[in-house]
């Protein structure tokens, strides 16, 4: 994939989007946007796929929640390393989380691998809370070239392909800062499989990956950090929807802003 720049990163002062990190206010939009709800929507549906009602089942790194709209499960909790009181289980290391050995039968990551700084870490402690043949549910960004200039443009997060996401010293992204992010953390960890079956092959097997999204989001207005977006009704929502379905088919290395990725436990 063609890189705009192999490293970028930005201080929280230089951020155009707004409210960077209020999960608080960002949990009070969701139904006030048809645009966002559409956006979660496509984000989280698909999971159920792989989920059972009777299951067992976590999200780390859930920041404001939005998947327990969506997730059909009787036994689903949330968690993230803060203590919003919106969570199930407060103050939680995703990798270093505490729970018991082969605790779930699911564990969801959305949006929050790249924002690890030892992505080898968080993987060994899913493998170990996880049942075997456990589902590991990421969703994820993608380091397209659309979302480099997106991210460039908006000067949110940032992305480095010279890190080592393998690497259990030097930190792949800021661990002093949880709200900063290395976006290419996916595509460096699921583009080369040879790499991933080299760290990981002995814990898990990928067993669905596609890319996906575009301009859902990028007219979303924001999922937790906030920006401009054009109202659209349901029939615009769902052409959008298609329209981001085509985009990644032809051309995902160019379009194609997230990853839809299950791993099940070996």
């Amino acid at each position: 994939m063609l890189k705009i720049k192999k490293s970028v990163k930005f201080s929280h002062k230089e951020n155009r989007m707004k409210k960077e990190g209020d999960v608080v206010s960002s949990r009070g939009s969701i139904y006030n946007n048809k645009n966002l709800l559409a956006l979660l929507k496509n984000r989280f549906y698909w999971m159920n796929n792989f989920i059972n009602e009777d299951f067992k089942g976590i999200e780390v790194g859930a920041a404001a929640g939005f998947s327990k709209n969506f997730i059909k499960c009787k036994n689903f909790k949330i968690s993230d390393f803060s203590n919003e009181e919106h969570l199930d289980y407060k103050n939680i290391d995703a990798q270093n989380t505490g729970f018991k050995n082969n605790e779930f039968d699911f564990v969801i990551a959305s949006n929050m691998i790249h924002h690890l700084p030892y992505p080898l870490k968080f993987f060994k402690e899913m493998n170990r809370i996880l049942k075997k043949k456990g589902k590991l549910i990421i969703f994820d960004a993608h380091c397209s070239i659309l979302l480099q200039f997106v991210l460039i443009l908006m000067k949110h997060e940032g992305f480095d392909f010279t890190k080592n996401v393998w690497d259990e010293v030097e930190p792949a992204a800021d661990s002093e800062d949880l709200w900063s992010g290395n976006s290419a953390i996916p595509y460096l960890i699921f583009n080369n499989q040879d790499e991933f079956n080299k760290n990981l092959g002995s814990k898990f097997t990928i067993k669905y990956i596609k890319r996906c999204e575009c301009l859902l989001f990028l007219n979303s207005g924001g999922v937790t950090s906030k920006t401009f977006y054009i109202p659209l009704n349901n029939f615009f929502l769902k052409i959008f929807a298609k329209i981001d379905e085509f985009l990644s088919l032809i051309a995902p290395g160019f379009f194609s802003l997230a990853y839809k990725i299950v791993l099940e436990k070996n």
